[in-house]
């Protein structure tokens, strides 16, 4: 019978001289005695990884242990279950078949209510995630602040989605993924002001101390969804350095200084964009866009766009 390296059959001493000094050659599958040269066991079995790693996401890319444990799962991802489908049933003696679906379905039971809580709660997060097109990174730091707020029975008295939307608006600011309240209001399906008002409830409780969003992260997503050219970006960008210079962005709004400087970096490079098509993509008014983009042209002096007319929408 062949030996598998590294089980507990691994040979320790020589069966023909008793020497220690044994020796394991992997490449021929053989265990040598260094001291007298027998042979003690040949073919052996080598289970090893067969490949080679360079870095670090070789390492943790090419191990078998299974997936790693998720937060955004309730149950982190490290239960089993009873049969991936029904059809492992019919592989199975027609006496044993009802015993085995009493016992998936026993399984499939939560027995606690924060269990139940946590499995509907992760479920509506990967539904907001996906449509908001998030990264699993966002989804996991929501799921570690969602049940921070279960531990600490915050969630009680209050609405599930408007605990998870609040979670997953400050895992976005957090990781400098701008979503803005109304864009996960729609998600959720909830008012923009109950999002606001629980997560300013959990900063204070959790201990939550984000910096206040830039107006920088929202002008890369905002521009490609106006199909505007890296001129025009980088045009804007260069705008609204020298609006903080001038400390113009202080005390308003990050998502209607972006989009105001979007518009004025879109008229300077020709980039034909009306107000009304800037503020949709913003989600802002096309107030907004006018006061922040008068008080930006005549702060920074922008000769050429005072005398142009504003241009409002399509039919203007």
């Amino acid at each position: 019978m062949a030996l598998v390296v590294g089980s507990p059959e691994e040979v320790k001493n020589c069966s023909k001289c008793g020497g220690t000094r044994i020796s394991k050659d992997t490449i021929r599958g053989e265990i040598v005695c260094m001291e007298c040269g027998y042979v003690i066991e040949d073919n052996l079995i080598d289970f090893s990884q067969e490949w080679r790693e360079f870095d670090g996401d070789d390492v943790s890319g090419r191990r078998r242990a299974g997936a790693p444990i998720s937060l955004a799962r309730h149950d982190k991802g490290v239960s089993t279950e009873l049969g991936m489908g029904f059809s492992d049933i019919f592989k199975l003696p027609p006496r044993l078949r009802p015993k085995f679906l009493r016992l998936k379905k026993w399984q499939q039971r939560i027995s606690t209510a924060t269990e139940r809580n946590l499995k509907y709660a992760l479920a509506e997060l990967k539904r907001y995630t996906s449509q908001l097109s998030l990264s699993p990174g966002v989804e996991e730091t929501s799921a570690l602040i969602y049940r921070r707020a279960v531990a600490k029975e915050l969630v009680r008295g209050r609405s599930m989605e408007s605990v998870v939307a609040s979670a997953l608006y400050a895992a976005c600011r957090e990781h400098g993924t701008p979503r803005t309240l109304d864009e996960i209001a729609e998600v959720a399906n909830i008012p923009k002001r109950e999002i606001g008002r629980t997560y300013r409830f959990l900063s204070r409780q959790l201990g939550i101390r984000i910096l206040p969003t830039d107006p920088v992260d929202y002008i890369p997503r905002f521009a490609s969804n106006l199909k505007l050219t890296g001129k025009t970006v980088t045009r804007a960008l260069e705008i609204l350095s020298k609006a903080k210079e001038m400390e113009l962005t202080s005390g308003r709004g990050p998502t209607g200084v972006a989009a105001a400087v979007l518009y004025i970096a879109a008229q300077l490079t020709g980039e034909k964009k009306t107000q009304r098509e800037v503020a949709e993509v913003a989600g802002v008014t096309e107030v907004t866009i006018r006061n922040r983009y008068k008080e930006l042209v005549k702060s920074l002096k922008f000769k050429e766009l005072e005398e142009k007319p504003l241009v409002v929408s399509a039919k203007a």
